[in-house]
C-alpha cells in the first residue's frame, strides 16, 4: 500500500507521554443515517426481523447508551459538531453544504499532537481538507454506493475511482491503516460510511435479501399532525407524498430498458457492465410488478415503506459485515483489550415514524442515535446508560483517553464517568438542540429547543419560503454550493411560499413517548413550561446563541 503523510504538528515534550502504549486505540465508526431502530441491540422489531450481530457485539461486549442525542439532526453539521466538539453556531457548519470554520481546533490534531497516529477514512463531506490526520481516504462529496472517487495525501484535491462497492473498499482502506500504522504509537482511525444514506442501492450480493420479509408498520405511520404547528405539515418527508419512484424506489422505465437511472444516474452512470447487469435484473423485476399491481391511496404507501426498508436495510448489512471484519481485525492482532470502538450514526432517521423518512426534526426518531461503546479494559459487558449524552461529547472523550486536558472552550464533556456504569449526581439533566437548514431539502423548519428527561420543549421561527434566504450566509452568496441549490428550489417551485412562524411545542415523554400531542399553552402546564422556557433562555444566554 502507498502510503503519504501530512506534517504532524510538532509535540510538546510533555505530550510524549511514558505510557503512550498503554493509552487506549480508538477505532470511531460512523454510518450516515443509521436509525437505532435498525439495530437488533436496541431490541426493536425491524432489529428482530433484519439483526445486525456484528454491531450488536459492541453492545454485548460493552455498553449500549439509551439516550444518546445529536446537536443539528443533519449529516455535515452533526460531522463538524464531531470533529470540533462544538455547537453548529460555534463551529459555523449550519446548514449542509458549506460553513465549518476550519481554523478551529480539531480533535484529531490534538490527538495527533500528544503522539497518536490519526485516520479518517471513508465520508467526510465537510467542505474542507482533513487535518489533523496522518493518513485520509475520503469520498468526493457524499460518495457514490458503487465505484466512488477517493482523495488522499497520494493525490491531494485530485479524486480518483476506486472499481467496488462504498463500504467494502472503506473496510479495505481501514484494514490498510492498520497493517501499515507505526505499531509504536496508539491510533485513533476514524471509518465513516457513506451507507445507509438515500438512495439505498445495496451491494450486488445483497440485492433482495428483505424481499420476503414484510416488517410491521410504526404506530405512528398515519400520523395527522393534528396538535403540532406548521412546520409539522409542511414539510416535505413524507414516504406517501415524497419518496421518489425512481430516485428512492428505481420502479420507472425508459425506451426500450427496463429500469430508468436517470435521476439515479451518479450511481447507474458509474456501475460497471456486471454491477450494471444484476442491478437492472433485479430493479427491472420490482418495476415490472409494479406497473401490474396500479397500487393506488395507503396500499401504495404502505409498499413504499416496505421497499424502502428492504433496500435501507440491505444496504445496512454490508455496514454490519464490515464492523464484523474490524472487531476480527482487533481480535486476531491483539488490540481488542486495548481500544475503545465506537459505533454510531450521524444522526437519527424516520423509518416511517409520523409517516416520514430523512432526519432533521428535533423530535425523538431524528435526535436520537444510536451510541454503542466497547473498551475492555472499563466497560462490562452488556452494560446500559441511560445518562444524556450528546455528540459534543465524543471530542473530550477521546482527549481525556488521550491525556489531552479539555480546552476550556469545548462546551462537551467525557463519557468516562458513564463508563463505570453509574450516572454521576452532577451529569447533565437537559441538552440543547438547534437546526437551522431552511429553506432546503424537505424544507424542515428552523427551531431550537431544550430536552429534559421527560420533557421536551421546541421553539419553530423564522421567515418562509424564498423569503428566508436573506437570513442564511451563504445562500446570499453566489458561487457556492448553498447559493446554485437554493436557486434550483426557488425556481423549481420545491420551496413554497410557506408562512413566517414563530410558535412552540410541548411534549411530556413519559405519557407521550411518540410526540402526538403537543401540550403547549394547555392548562396545567404553566408551570414545566415556564421552567423549560427557562432553561432554554439560559442555554441560548450561555451558549451566545445568535439566531432563535
Amino acid at each position: 500500500m502507498k502510503r503519504s503523510f501530512c506534517c504532524a504538528l510538532v509535540m510538546p515534550a510533555a505530550a510524549a507521554l511514558a505510557q503512550t502504549s498503554q493509552r487506549p486505540n480508538i477505532l470511531y465508526i460512523m454510518s450516515d443515517d443509521h436509525a437505532y431502530q435498525a439495530i437488533s441491540a436496541y431490541g426493536t422489531d425491524i432489529g428482530r426481523l433484519a439483526p445486525t450481530p456484528h454491531i450488536d457485539r459492541i453492545a454485548n461486549e460493552g455498553m449500549r447508551f439509551d439516550n444518546a442525542f445529536v446537536e443539528n439532526s443533519l449529516s455535515s453539521p452533526s460531522r463538524a459538531c464531531t470533529i470540533t466538539g462544538l455547537y453548529s453556531h460555534q463551529n459555523g457548519q449550519r446548514q449542509l453544504l458549506e460553513g465549518i470554520d476550519s481554523t478551529r481546533t480539531f480533535f484529531s490534531e490534538l490527538l495527533q499532537q500528544a503522539g497518536y497516529e490519526t485516520g479518517m477514512i471513508g465520508k467526510w463531506h465537510l467542505m474542507c481538507t482533513p487535518k489533523g490526520f496522518d493518513y485520509y481516504h475520503v469520498f468526493w462529496d457524499q460518495g457514490t454506493y458503487y465505484n466512488p472517487q477517493f482523495m488522499g495525501q497520494d493525490n491531494p484535491g485530485k479524486y480518483i475511482r476506486e472499481e467496488g462497492y462504498a463500504t467494502e473498499l472503506i473496510t479495505k482502506h481501514a484494514v490498510e491503516f492498520l497493517d501499515h500504522r507505526d505499531k509504536s504509537k496508539p491510533f485513533c482511525l476514524m471509518v465513516h460510511h457513506k451507507a445507509p444514506h438515500r438512495s439505498w442501492f445495496p451491494a450486488v450480493q445483497h440485492l433482495g435479501m428483505y424481499d420476503d420479509v414484510t416488517f410491521p408498520l410504526p404506530e405512528t405511520m398515519w400520523d395527522d399532525y393534528a396538535t403540532r404547528g406548521s412546520a409539522a405539515h409542511t414539510q416535505k418527508m413524507e414516504i406517501g407524498d415524497d419518496m421518489e419512484l425512481v430516485l428512492d424506489l428505481k420502479v420507472d422505465s425508459v425506451g426500450a430498458g427496463p429500469v430508468n437511472f436517470q435521476k439515479t444516474i451518479a450511481e447507474y452512470g458509474r456501475m460497471d457492465a456486471s454491477q450494471r447487469q444484476a442491478n437492472e435484473a433485479y430493479f427491472g423485476a420490482r418495476y415490472n410488478w409494479f406497473q401490474q399491481a396500479n397500487l393506488q391511496g395507503r396500499d401504495l404507501v404502505e409498499w413504499k415503506y416496505q421497499t424502502y426498508l428492504r433496500d435501507y436495510l440491505s444496504v445496512i448489512h454490508s455496514v454490519d459485515e464490515s464492523v464484523g471484519e474490524l472487531l476480527d481485525y482487533l481480535d486476531r492482532h491483539g488490540l481488542a483489550e486495548n481500544t475503545i470502538v465506537v459505533y454510531t450514526s450521524d444522526q437519527g432517521f424516520y423509518l416511517g415514524e409520523h409517516g416520514w423518512f430523512d432526519k432533521r426534526f428535533m423530535y425523538e426518531e431524528s435526535l436520537r442515535t444510536p451510541l454503542l461503546i466497547r473498551y475492555p479494559k472499563v466497560i462490562k459487558p452488556h452494560s446500559v446508560c441511560t445518562a444524556m449524552v450528546q455528540n459534543i461529547d465524543y471530542a473530550p472523550t477521546f482527549l481525556d483517553y488521550g491525556g489531552v486536558k479539555k480546552p476550556k472552550e469545548l462546551p462537551g464533556r467525557s463519557l468516562a464517568p458513564v463508563f463505570q456504569g453509574k450516572k454521576p449526581a452532577n451529569w447533565r439533566k437537559s441538552l440543547y438542540y438547534h437546526y437551522y437548514d431552511y429553506p432546503a431539502w424537505h424544507v424542515t423548519r428552523k427551531h431550537d429547543g431544550v430536552r429534559t428527561e421527560r420533557y421536551k420543549l421546541i421553539h419553530f421561527y423564522g421567515k418562509g419560503g424564498v423569503r428566508a434566504q436573506e437570513e442564511n450566509k451563504y445562500q446570499n452568496t453566489p458561487g457556492t454550493r448553498e447559493y446554485n441549490s437554493f436557486q434550483w428550489m426557488s425556481r423549481s417551485g420545491y420551496v413554497e411560499n410557506d408562512p413566517d412562524i414563530d410558535y412552540m411545542e410541548l411534549y411530556d415523554l413519559k405519557k407521550d413517548p411518540h410526540e402526538l400531542n403537543n401540550i403547549y399553552g394547555k392548562p396545567g402546564t404553566e408551570k414545566i413550561t415556564k421552567e423549560l422556557q427557562q432553561l432554554l433562555d439560559n442555554y441560548r444566554q450561555q451558549l451566545q446563541v445568535d439566531e432563535y
